[in-house]
């Protein structure tokens, strides 16, 4: 899937005009290291936001393996470590300074023995600092990448973000100044280690898909809300935001398109009956047809099933019937954050002066 634009809707992406270098905004960057993706976005801010300067996505199955081994393997980091210098000669071309780029490291650096090893191998051969952050971190940052696509009219919402190596789930409940989070969890269950442990046979296709989302399901049973969250969504008074490449493919797939658009699926409305056909036609098309679909392409032909796996348990443990669909998450709220972060700095500066 091509990298896009990470800003919200309504940001045209324009860059400044050379006559504005002057007065421009400071450029800030935001890497995120997952188990599946490597991703970097370069912005600067704006009134509402950020407007995106340059961005940078590549699959690298850091986590490949892992659930096996409780290791990264050579190759995984050889990949991994190739995307990053790449992202390490773009932060360079822009002359980006430390305290201005966030570079996080999730699930399969977490979880592998040698992962603050790897970590140390990218600090000296590229200069990133990535910082490996807890699950409750990087359930709060997708949550605030995604704050702006909360329907305000909801009295719940869970924002699922399902990783290659784990899935965050946030509960919030609407209060006086917006929503805040009243529960989250960390699955150790995302589409990389789902896949491994779950490989696809011709047998029957939809036993093999029944047993991911009964995987899940087990994953998420004990939900840290009580049961008046619950009974908001029973009432249907919530909805879900979905965050991953998965749920966008299955977004890709719902709208028939010739090739992924971002502009198309960010903010795309669907309903549980939208998603549930789209993983019907992903399982009919099988292996080959998925490889062949240009919203998914063989690098998630294997993957995008169990991101359908994984929603789909969501929805049957927490049924609504509205789900958007977010082509954004942590990576974006690691840059708001530390925009704001900047924004403090300077007005302490200047009441110092």
């Amino acid at each position: 899937m091509p990298e896009i634009d990470g800003a919200p809707p309504g940001r045209d992406g324009r860059s400044p005009r050379p006559g504005d270098a002057a007065t421009a905004p400071q450029l800030y960057g935001a890497l995120d290291l997952g188990t599946n993706n490597c991703r970097l976005l370069i912005a600067r801010p704006t009134r509402d936001g950020f407007r995106v300067v340059d961005s940078f996505s590549r699959i690298v199955r850091l986590g490949e393996g892992i659930s096996r081994s409780g290791r990264l393997t050579d190759d995984a980091m050889d990949r991994a470590y190739d995307a990053l210098s790449i992202c390490a000669e773009r932060v360079a071309k822009k002359n980006l300074p430390s305290e201005r780029i966030a570079a996080v490291a999730t699930q399969a650096c977490r979880a592998a023995e040698n992962g603050p090893e790897f970590i140390e191998r990218v600090r000296v051969g590229t200069g990133l600092r990535l910082r490996i952050i807890t699950p409750d971190e990087e359930a709060r940052l997708s949550v605030e990448g995604c704050r702006n696509l909360l329907d305000s009219s909801a009295q719940a919402v869970l924002v699922v973000d399902v990783g290659g190596g784990s899935t965050e789930l946030s509960w919030l409940v609407r209060a006086d100044q917006g929503f805040e989070t009243v529960g989250w969890m960390s699955a150790p269950v995302g589409v990389v280690t789902l896949a491994e442990r779950h490989p696809e046979t011709p047998d029957d296709p939809l036993i093999w898909y029944e047993a991911m989302v009964a995987h899940m399901a087990a994953a998420i049973q004990s939900a840290p809300v009580n049961g008046t969250v619950k009974a908001l969504f029973d009432e249907g008074r919530a909805h879900l935001v979905g965050t991953s490449g998965a749920i966008t493919s299955l977004a890709g797939i719902h709208l028939k398109l010739p090739r992924y658009q971002r502009d198309r699926v960010d903010g795309l409305w669907m309903t549980r009956t939208d998603c549930e056909a789209a993983a019907s036609l992903l399982l009919d098309l099988g292996p080959a047809g998925r490889a062949r679909n240009p919203c998914i392409g063989p690098d998630r032909a294997d993957l995008v099933m169990a991101g359908a796996a994984i929603l789909e348990a969501v929805q049957r443990a927490w049924p609504c019937e509205r789900v958007r669909v977010a082509d954004r998450g942590l990576r974006e709220g690691l840059l708001l954050e530390r925009m704001r972060s900047g924004r403090r700095r300077r007005r302490r500066s200047r009441g110092r002066r």
